[in-house]
């Protein structure tokens, strides 16, 4: 017994040997200490849907359906946008036909003429012909109005319209015109409105200025002073007539009078043609003068005090009024004021002036 005891005693170990384990570490189930990268998963944790895939595909392809639905409506909404905006664009250049809207009724035609008479302004001939032509023939008009508003212009495009507005009375002997004077009809306005059958206008009105004048500036002491010699070349000895930087020649002006003085005597034939006896005998009726509508009366340059509504409603007897001044749309304005700027530049690097004016 005691040797069996003595045998199990244990033995020195030796230095670097492993001590032995226990039965404990050996037998029972190993333990090791999480680390953090192998943490393990949490116990709530649900097992993954099999279905997941599609799923997502499934949000992806409504979400891609949702986008362009919402495309396509913005595209709607901005192509619906620029159309009433092109649309807009097409009415305000359309020119607009207000005697359209009175078919089968019987009107007062009105042709407005307003602002300097000249080809490149509002009042210019062609357009005051083409409302007149367009009254004239419309087979409900009872009477024209002419209104006028103008200080004067081109004797050319006055004597167009006085011109015009004769033949049409000719050819629509039943229809009546009649011009009435809104502020001012001087000049070439009234040269228009001698054509009509009666003149009327309002007390306080301008009427008259018959006459005709040529006005420019001169520029040679001013050239002295600064020391800027006028270098002019020309092919023919009258090419530089009233150059406004050569001193002024006495033939020049003697050669104007005449020009003015030829164009003043039409003016005065078309007054007397168109009034006839009801002009006064007054020496001052053709020198230039201007009067108010009561003394214009008096003078026999008119034939009664009232406005466009009094002469619809009194005179032709039918109140209901058409406006029939053709105004060019938008894009033929700015057409037009692009030639016509081009041109006017042309013609004053050239030295090309307007002539006469009626003022």
């Amino acid at each position: 017994m005691a040797d069996d005891t003595d045998k199990r005693t244990v033995e020195p170990q030796s230095h670097g040997e492993t001590p032995p384990q226990s039965s404990t570490w050996t037998e029972g189930e190993e333990v090791r200490a999480a680390t953090p990268q192998e943490a393990p998963p949490p116990a709530s944790k649900k097992p993954a849907d099999p279905n997941w895939e599609r799923d997502l595909i499934g949000r992806l392809t409504f979400a891609t359906l949702a986008e362009q639905r919402r495309a396509r409506r913005w595209g709607i909404f901005f192509k619906s946008l620029t159309f009433l905006y092109l649309f807009g664009m097409l009415y305000l250049f359309l020119p607009q036909d207000e005697s359209s809207m009175t078919v089968g009724k019987k009107h007062t035609a009105l042709i407005d003429i307003e602002g300097v008479i000249a080809s490149d302004s509002q009042a210019n001939a062609d357009d005051i012909v083409t409302g007149l032509r367009s009254a004239f023939n419309d087979g409900n008009t009872a009477g024209i109005i002419l209104r006028i508003n103008s200080p004067g212009g081109s004797p050319v495009q006055a004597g167009y319209v006085n011109d015009e507005i004769k033949r049409l009375r000719a050819q629509h002997p039943n229809i009546p015109l009649y011009a009435v004077v809104s502020d001012i009809c001087a000049s070439g306005g009234y040269y228009i409105a001698v054509a009509a059958d009666e003149i009327y206008a309002d007390k306080a009105s301008l009427v008259g200025s018959i006459g005709v004048l040529m006005d420019s500036f001169g520029f040679v002491g001013t050239m002295e002073k600064l020391g800027v010699e006028r270098r002019l070349l020309t092919a023919g000895e009258n090419k530089g007539f009233l150059d406004p930087f050569s001193p002024l020649k006495p033939a020049d002006v003697d050669h104007v009078r005449k020009l003015l003085a030829s164009t003043h005597q039409q003016f005065v034939n078309v007054v007397k043609e168109g009034r006839g006896d009801r002009l006064k005998d007054n020496p001052t009726l053709f020198t230039g003068l201007i009067w108010t509508g009561q003394q214009a009366m008096e003078l026999g340059l008119i034939d009664g005090l009232g406005s466009s509504s009094y002469v619809a409603r009194e005179i032709i007897k039918t109140e209901k009024i058409v406006n029939y001044t053709r105004k060019p749309h938008a894009f033929e304005r700015f057409a037009d004021r692009i030639g016509m700027g081009a041109a006017s530049t042309i013609g004053k690097l050239l030295g090309l002036q307007a002539g006469a004016v009626m003022k």
